[in-house]
């Protein structure tokens, strides 16, 4: 490894571009330099500014992209516009690096993937949660297949807790028409992302979406998601920014045993006997298989230094990104397809009918109404980052 640092360009100095230049200042990224920021409000510029008094400021992304300051972008602006700008990029010949989500709908996801190919650059995306030692291992004990054939994944997420000074600290927020959704799109995407890189993706899903359940808003805080699998498996999903306090449990079971992730640990229960085999061969109506347990821990973490780092060793050494930006479509698929179900009220194929999913989205943002919010909600750089963090 050299000493070679990378100019990063940040399109967006709200709170998480601002929390990844803190970062890369405090030399927790010490292959990347950021060069230039861009923002269309100049507050947030100058804040910019007096976090790094180096740093070049744009008013537009298109100024940025174009200035040939940077060797690569971190995108962190509002979801609908994570392809455009990705996509910009790349015709630039920049690496890509993405906030979550994606995008807001699966098609022009499909188009950022393809021009991040054509470009032949580095396109990651900020799945920082990928990077828990909790959610490693667990994907590592799935795909070795050391739990055997999968028969069921159950994740109770209800620990994102949010109050209306939350949504009414932005227009954009919980809107469709500004973030595209609500829970789904904006909290829950790293669940989304971790489910299917754990446990795989279903074949379809039904899904229950309540639109201010629980907040004066327009789109989703409460979400129950049922999926099925080729091989029979299933899979409950609950999430909401309505429950204090919250839940972080999530439940694996396969023939050949379970593991439970909660309150910061991993536990594996280990059958000495597959429970297809059991079932059948003994001879006794109320017995178990017996069971070796382990349990697994580890320190905090801050996932998206890791993600960063991750990404420059991608681009200058070759290393594997833990978090390709082309599986950002994934994650999305899930929630448009609870979404297009919810609408439906009927079961939604994986992939989702994007041109259905799109139709009733366009509707609901030609109706929606939203005004100007005045609430101000913010926090210093380093509460951030613990809110960031995964919260068991």
């Amino acid at each position: 490894m050299d000493n070679k640092k990378l100019r990063l360009g940040i399109i967006g100095m709200g709170n998480m571009g601002s929390g990844h230049l803190h970062s890369i200042v405090n030399g927790e990224c010490p292959r990347w330099e950021v060069t230039a920021a861009a923002d269309t409000d100049p507050e947030k510029l100058r804040r910019a500014e007096s976090i790094c008094p180096s740093v070049k400021c744009f008013d537009t992304a298109e100024e940025l992209i174009g200035s040939g300051l940077t060797d690569a972008v971190l995108i962190c602006v509002p979801h609908y516009d994570h392809p455009k700008y990705a996509i910009m990029a790349f015709e630039k010949g920049l690496h890509v690096m993405t906030e979550k989500p994606a995008g807001v709908f699966t098609s022009q996801v499909i188009e950022m993937n393809e021009a991040a190919r054509k470009a032949g650059v580095r396109f990651g995306i900020m799945f920082n949660q990928r990077t828990d030692p909790i959610y490693a291992r667990a994907r590592e004990i799935v795909s070795s297949g050391q739990l055997g054939e999968l028969k069921r994944l159950v994740w109770i997420i209800t620990n994102w807790y949010r109050t209306q000074a939350y949504y009414d600290s932005g227009s954009w927020r919980a809107t469709w028409n500004g973030e595209g959704g609500g829970v789904l799109l904006n909290q829950a995407p790293h669940n989304l992302d971790l489910w299917q890189w754990i446990f795989g993706m279903p074949e379809r899903i039904r899904a229950f979406c309540s639109v201010g359940k629980y907040h004066d808003i327009g789109v989703e805080d409460d979400v129950t998601i049922y999926g099925e699998y080729k091989n029979g498996a299933t899979a409950a999903f609950i999430t909401t920014t309505g429950d204090a306090c919250g839940t972080n449990r999530l439940e694996i079971t396969g023939d050949r045993g379970k593991l439970v992730l909660e309150d910061g640990k991993l536990k594996w229960w280990r059958l000495k006997t597959p429970e297809r085999e059991f079932c059948f061969t003994s001879k006794e109506g109320f017995a178990c298989p017996e069971t070796e347990y382990e349990e697994f821990t580890a320190e905090g973490f801050d996932g998206h230094p890791p993600i960063l780092n991750n990404f420059a060793d991608a681009i200058l050494d070759g290393a594997p990104l833990i978090a390709p930006g082309e599986e950002g479509l994934n994650s999305l698929n899930l929630s448009n397809a609870a979404y297009l179900s919810s609408w439906t009220d009927d079961w939604a194929e994986i992939p989702v009918a994007a041109e259905r999913f799109e139709e009733y989205l366009a509707k609901l943002c030609a109706r929606e109404k939203t005004e100007r919010r005045a609430v101000t909600v913010s926090e210093p750089a380093e509460e951030l980052r613990k809110r960031w963090q995964v919260r068991w």
